[in-house]
């Protein structure tokens, strides 16, 4: 192999000593949503284990050391740890994006989803040390976990571009239940932003001290939360009708059955962590809820429509012939 002109820049140089499968970039673009489902759950328990001024300087953990010292106890080493597992997550975005500009052909919407990722993950962490530097201001808190919402929201539309090819859009149902679909959606993106209004008014504030809240009663927003959750629930059903009577393919009604179970499942969480006054274990475990219910709202979205493979390029060599097993030869 001759050596790689030096002009060429560093992903260019990987693409031509590397080629991933397809298969080895979809593993990557899920792992990078397993990392933004754990940057969400780890992010709740700095909370609930009032570790959010745990370090109570950014970036560094003390004015005078970059890591937690023995006198900050076990509340300095989750919070610490929680900012470590953000080196974790831009090493798993980092792995997409060079195995999706190495891949041949290079995807192109890949690797700008994968982009898209690393610059959300940037723009966090800053939003994450305001967060500290505010001494855990509740809107600031809020835009955290939103921000990390979106990462999940970008994590799961560049799993889903992975697993299909890269010709144009082909609807599966009709443009009246794709219109009922966005409703869906941004019905459960209002419920997870007065999520959020909960948790800032609520009694977990992230730190054993003082800290400032938003001045709304928590439990009259906590009933808020629930009527979105029966307007959630009863959209779900809504689809799950509607693509019965127009016969839909299987993949988006089992997408809305899928989604419908994971639903009851955190209605139930909720009432627990409600009636048990709010225990930190299973407030976390509704936290995890939350993603599972919005990773399902968007494959329901997504498996409405389909991609084919785009057709090879005039002049490009065809694909190798199969090998014939030597049984179905001799046969023939």
């Amino acid at each position: 192999m001759g050596d790689v002109p030096s002009s060429l820049n560093p992903l260019e140089q990987i693409a031509r000593r590397w080629q991933p499968s397809a298969r080895f970039v979809e593993r990557a673009a899920l792992a990078a949503v397993v990392m933004a489902v754990v940057i969400v759950v780890t992010g709740g328990a700095v909370r609930l284990t009032q570790s959010g001024l745990g370090c109570p300087t950014w970036p560094t953990c003390t004015e005078d050391s970059l890591t937690p010292t023995h006198a900050m106890g076990i509340n300095g080493v989750i919070e610490f740890g929680n900012r470590m597992l953000t080196y974790v997550l831009c090493a798993v975005v980092g792995l997409l994006i060079i195995a999706a500009r190495a891949r041949t052909p290079m995807r192109r919407s890949l690797t700008k989803l994968g982009w898209a990722q690393f610059w959300i993950v940037m723009g966090n962490a800053v939003v994450g040390g305001i967060t500290v530097l505010t001494g855990l201001n509740p809107y600031i808190v809020s835009s955290h976990f939103l921000l990390s919402t979106a990462l999940l929201t970008v994590a799961v539309l560049t799993w889903w571009r992975a697993r299909e090819g890269d010709a144009g859009p082909r609807d599966l149902v009709a443009r009246p239940v794709r219109q009922l679909s966005w409703l869906l959606v941004g019905a459960t993106g209002a419920l997870i932003v007065i999520g959020t209004v909960v948790t800032g008014a609520g009694p977990h504030a992230g730190d054993a001290q003082k800290v400032h809240r938003i001045p709304l009663d928590w439990q009259e927003i906590t009933q808020l939360h629930v009527d979105f959750v029966y307007i959630v629930l009863g959209l779900t059903a809504a689809l799950w009708f509607t693509l019965r009577a127009v016969k839909a393919p299987a993949a988006p009604r089992r997408g809305v059955l899928e989604l419908l179970a994971v639903l009851l499942l955190q209605g139930v969480i909720g009432y627990i962590q409600y009636f048990t006054h709010l225990p930190e274990i299973v407030v976390g475990i509704h936290m995890f809820g939350s993603c599972l219910v919005w990773i399902a709202v968007l494959r329901v979205l997504l498996s409405q429509r389909e991609r084919a493979e785009l057709p090879a390029p005039v002049g490009a060599p065809a694909p190798a012939a199969q090998p014939v097993p030597e049984a179905a030869a001799s046969s023939r």
